[in-house]
């Protein structure tokens, strides 16, 4: 049995990688515009990439340094993809819509958990 093609799907090639582009852009101005903990994140994650470069480390501790700040905004933007689609099905309280996101919200904290003990385990090894 053949699948139905979303029309989403048809653009091929150069015109693909295009609207990729463009999409993820829109994505990006979205984020920015939209959600507050972004910005902050952007703020903090700038600085604390500036101070990485900075700091008397190894390339590859750095790149672990930045690599999950990175991963935080990774998150983050997965976050509020699930908040966005929970609130297009409905804007009613639903248990399973504060499943969703609590659990997203539950990600996002793992993660920044994770971005301060890299940090921590970092600079600890360097300096004691």
């Amino acid at each position: 049995m053949e699948q139905p093609i979303s029309p989403f799907k048809t653009k091929r090639g150069i015109a693909r990688l295009l609207a990729a582009c463009r999409n993820t852009c829109d994505g990006l101005a979205w984020a920015w515009r939209s959600e507050a903990a972004f910005r902050q994140e952007i703020v903090v994650i700038a600085l604390a990439s500036l101070l990485a470069l900075l700091l008397p480390v190894s390339g590859i501790q750095k790149l672990a340094l930045i690599g999950v700040l990175v991963l935080v905004l990774i998150v983050e933007i997965i976050n509020s993809a699930i908040e966005a689609i929970v609130d297009r099905i409905s804007l009613d309280r639903h248990p399973l819509s504060k499943v969703a996101k609590d659990m997203g919200s539950a990600a996002v904290a793992l993660t920044l958990l994770l971005a301060v003990s890299t940090w921590a385990v970092v600079l600890y090894s360097r300096y004691l």
